[in-house]
């Protein structure tokens, strides 16, 4: 075993059962006997016992000669993790960074530790009974890496959650939160937001044009009512969770969502009936669920999705495409919307409004129709430009001067 693992406590060997730790627990070794290379301290919880740690006097790090990687008071086996950072490919990328996992102990209120909070990279205070996080204490995990604070009671986050400029991993699911902070957006290196199983009623406005590296947002089982348009611009967006709202609409810029592979927007019942054509410009796109709503026609376009391997429709009261379509399965859907769009059954003004992109990204083959269905699909040349950003002829859909967002297209 290596050296770094040297000095491993586990409460099954202590003589006596857990149910309360202090300094002066006569089987501890707090006083003399740590070695100066303490790597993991793990108090596995086998019976949820021990509800009055002394939590502050595991963060005095003057007890130590280097920091703990990791305070772990959880109910779990310890192998994975003992393998995981016993990993020489580590090595220094965490600068002896701390994990700090405090879940499930049924906390009501934070303690205000000695530790310098600017070492830990990961914070896991959920599933306990905690209604809010200091301000304070926020603005020093200058480092956070991962902060889940998910099955709490948590009315708000602080504003101050705006200094974790390095977060990665927001986990703010199972609380009772009506809105985020607006200064949520300077966490610029976000990529997984999740705030399923909240009350938000709206989410920031201008949220998407400053999250550009959010690649899964969780926003399910909340009241929103709409998603704001800003969330076109979530260029690197890979999954969008939205069911089990009160949307009225997407937005009609959705297209812009270059990555998104994934989109749910089911179970939004009585509300959600309709969806926009651009839809089908999420080229990217290989799962739609859109179950259980008030939709009575599909957009032609989705006939143009290739990538797209799973399609829910149901619990809608389905038109187009009809019942004996939609039972035959996805391609038969496909097809179905394919050849609406092939025979010309939408007006010529929706069809130079999306259809004529679909031709220009390829997803849509117009020469199967006849000649004057074909001439009708043509965009002239007074519509080929967007907001004062032109859109020739050639320019590809990965260009850096594409039309959507021209400057920031490749954020990553």
């Amino acid at each position: 075993m290596s050296s770094s693992f040297s000095f491993i406590y586990q409460n099954n060997a202590l003589s006596f059962p857990l149910n309360s730790l202090s300094r002066s627990s006569p089987n501890f070794p707090f006083h003399n006997s740590h070695p100066s290379n303490t790597f993991f301290l793990n108090l596995a919880l086998s019976s949820q016992l021990l509800h009055n740690i002394h939590v502050k006097m595991l963060y005095e790090q003057q007890r130590f000669q280097q920091p703990m990687m990791k305070i772990d008071t959880r109910n779990s086996n310890t192998t994975s993790e003992r393998r995981k950072y016993n990993n020489n490919s580590i090595e220094e990328e965490q600068e002896r960074l701390e994990i700090v996992d405090l879940s499930g102990m049924s906390l009501e209120s934070l303690p205000n530790p000695s530790l310098n909070l600017a070492t830990i990279c990961k914070l896991d205070l959920s599933n306990n009974n905690l209604q809010n996080i200091p301000e304070s204490l926020t603005a020093r995990l200058l480092n956070m890496v991962v902060l889940d604070v998910h099955s709490n009671q948590l009315r708000s986050l602080p504003n101050s959650i705006g200094c974790l400029s390095k977060l990665k991993l927001l986990n703010v699911s199972g609380n009772l939160i009506q809105h985020l902070p607006k200064t949520i957006e300077n966490c610029r290196a976000l990529e997984d937001l999740n705030v399923n199983f909240n009350k938000l009623i709206q989410l920031p406005n201008t949220i998407g044009f400053e999250l550009r590296n959010l690649k899964k947002l969780s926003v399910n089982s909340n009241k929103l009512i709409f998603l704001p348009h800003s969330i076109s611009h979530l260029t690197c967006l890979k999954v969008l969770d939205a069911r089990l709202n009160c949307l009225r609409s997407l937005p009609e810029d959705i297209e812009n969502l270059v990555s998104l592979e994934s989109l749910n927007v089911s179970q939004n019942f009585q509300y959600l009936d309709s969806l926009p054509n651009s839809l089908g410009l999420l080229l990217s796109l290989v799962e739609l669920d859109i179950s259980y709503n008030k939709i009575k026609s599909l957009p032609d376009s989705i006939g143009g999705l290739n990538k797209l391997q799973k399609l829910c429709v149901e619990g809608n009261p389905l038109s187009s495409p009809p019942a004996e379509v939609v039972e035959h399965g996805l391609h038969a859907m496909k097809e179905y919307l394919s050849n609406r769009m092939n025979v010309g059954q939408q007006s010529p003004t929706k069809k130079k409004s999306w259809v004529g992109k679909l031709v220009k990204y390829k997803s849509f083959n117009v020469r199967s129709g006849p000649r004057e269905e074909r001439e009708a699909f043509i965009i002239p040349d007074y519509n080929r430009s967007l907001d004062g950003l032109t859109s020739p002829r050639y320019m590809g859909m990965f260009s850096p001067r594409r039309l959507f967002s021209p400057r920031n297209y490749f954020n990553n």
